[in-house]
C-alpha cells in the first residue's frame, strides 16, 4: 500500500483537479467546433426551387435561434415535387423535362416541433454569402408535422411554403448609383440593412431611408462641386473636339512610331546589349581612377574658393587682356616677325669717378603719338 505525505497528497489533488477541468474545457471546445450536442433530433425535408449558396452544415434557425443544421442537399429533376399545387404539380402527373429543384434534408431538435404550414426561407447570414434556413411557425397553423415529412414548395391549403434566397445581384444593381458615393464601411452597413429589410428581419425601413436621405443630402451639398466638374469636363471635351484633326494626327504618328519600334526591335535589343557591355567597361575604368579623381575634386574645391575670393582682380584683368592682345597683335602683322619701334627710352648709367649720368631718348614720330 502506497503512502503519501501531506505535501505529495496536496499536489496530487491539484493535478487531478487540473486534469478534470482541462478535459471538460476540451470536450466543450470539441462539441462547439464539431457542432456536437446531446439533444435528440428529428429529420425533415424541404423542397426549394433554388438552393444556390446553401451548404451542408449550414444552420437551421427559428426566430434567429439555431435549432438544427442541414444534413444533405439533393438535386431533383423531372420530379413532381418541383411543382407547387398551383400548376401541374399534382401527384402522378408528368412534369416537363426542364423543371429542376433541390431537396434539403435537415435535423431539428425534437423539442422544437413544426407545423404542417411551416414556411421555410433561405436567408443570407452575412455579406460573404453564407446562408441559413429560417423556419417560421404560425400559431395554430395546422397540425404538428411528423418527423421524416417533407415540406413542399407550395400546397393548396397553406400556399407558398418554401422561398429561395434573395437575389442580391438584382437588388444591388438598383442601388448601384447610391453605392458609388459611399465609403467601404458605410457601404457594408447599408448593404446589410437592405438585406435585413427585404428578408423581413432585424433592420427597419426607417433606418434604410435615413441612410439614403443622408447620402442624398451629402450629394446635394456638393452640387456646386459637381456643377463645376461637369463644366470643366464640358470645356475639356469641347477643346478635344475642336482639335480632332490634331488628335487624329497624334494617334497616327504615335502608331507609326510604335510600328517603327516594332520593326527595329532586334536592333534596339542589340544596342541594349552593347550599352550594357559599355557600362561594364566604364565601371572598370572608373574603378582605377576613383582615388585620384576624389583628390582632384577636393583640390578643385579649394581652387574655386580662392578664385571666388579674388574675383575683383580677375574681373579687372579680363577687361585689360583684350586691349593688351590688340597691342601685341599689331606687332605681328608683318609676316612671321614681331616689329617693335622704340619711341622712348630712359635710364641711368653709373660711371666711376663721374657718377650717375641720365640717359633719355624720345622721338616725335607720328606712330609714337598713337594711343
Amino acid at each position: 500500500m502506497m503512502r503519501f505525505d501531506a505535501r505529495t497528497r496536496k499536489d496530487l489533488i491539484k493535478l487531478i483537479i487540473f486534469i478534470a477541468v482541462t478535459s471538460l474545457c476540451t470536450a466543450a471546445l470539441v462539441a462547439t467546433i464539431g457542432n456536437i450536442t446531446l439533444a435528440s433530433f428529428s429529420k425533415y425535408q424541404a423542397i426549394v426551387g433554388d438552393a444556390t449558396g446553401v451548404n451542408k452544415g449550414d444552420d437551421v434557425r427559428i426566430d434567429g435561434v439555431k435549432v438544427g443544421s442541414i444534413q444533405d442537399i439533393k438535386i431533383l429533376a423531372n420530379n413532381t415535387s418541383c411543382y407547387g399545387a398551383d400548376n401541374s404539380g399534382t401527384a402522378g402527373s408528368t412534369p416537363p423535362p426542364s423543371k429542376v429543384c433541390a431537396q434539403l434534408t435537415f435535423n431539428l431538435e425534437s423539442d422544437q416541433p413544426i407545423d404542417q404550414g411551416t414556411v421555410v426561407t433561405i436567408k443570407y447570414r452575412n455579406l460573404v454569402g453564407q446562408r441559413y434556413l429560417a423556419l417560421t411557425n404560425e400559431v395554430g397553423y395546422g397540425d404538428a408535422l411528423k418527423a421524416g415529412s417533407t415540406i413542399p414548395i407550395s400546397s393548396k391549403q397553406y400556399g407558398v411554403q418554401t422561398n429561395p434566397a434573395l437575389d442580391l445581384s438584382v437588388l444591388f444593381d438598383g442601388f448601384k448609383p447610391l453605392f458609388a458615393g459611399l465609403n467601404p464601411a458605410d457601404l457594408n452597413q447599408f448593404s446589410m440593412e437592405i438585406i435585413k429589410v427585404f428578408q423581413g428581419e432585424g433592420g427597419s425601413l426607417d433606418s434604410l431611408l435615413t441612410h439614403t436621405a443622408s447620402l442624398t443630402q451629402t450629394v446635394a451639398a456638393r452640387d456646386k462641386v459637381i456643377d463645376s466638374l461637369i463644366g470643366n469636363l464640358t470645356s475639356v471635351l469641347n477643346t478635344v473636339g475642336n482639335r480632332d484633326q490634331q488628335l487624329n494626327q497624334l494617334i497616327t504618328t504615335f502608331r507609326s512610331f510604335v510600328g517603327g519600334l516594332k520593326d527595329d526591335r532586334q536592333a534596339i535589343l542589340g544596342s541594349l546589349t552593347n550599352i550594357s557591355a559599355l557600362s561594364v567597361q566604364t565601371a572598370s575604368l572608373l574603378n582605377g581612377i576613383s582615388d585620384p579623381f576624389a583628390n582632384d575634386v577636393h583640390y578643385l574645391n579649394t581652387w574655386s574658393k580662392n578664385l571666388v575670393g579674388q574675383r575683383a582682380e580677375l574681373d579687372q584683368e579680363l577687361q585689360i587682356i583684350p586691349w593688351k592682345f590688340n597691342k601685341i597683335g599689331g606687332t605681328a602683322t608683318y609676316k612671321a616677325w614681331f616689329n617693335f619701334y622704340l619711341c622712348h627710352f630712359g635710364g641711368r648709367v653709373i660711371i666711376p669717378v663721374v657718377g650717375t649720368v641720365p640717359v633719355n631718348f624720345n622721338t616725335n614720330a607720328a606712330r609714337c603719338s598713337l594711343g
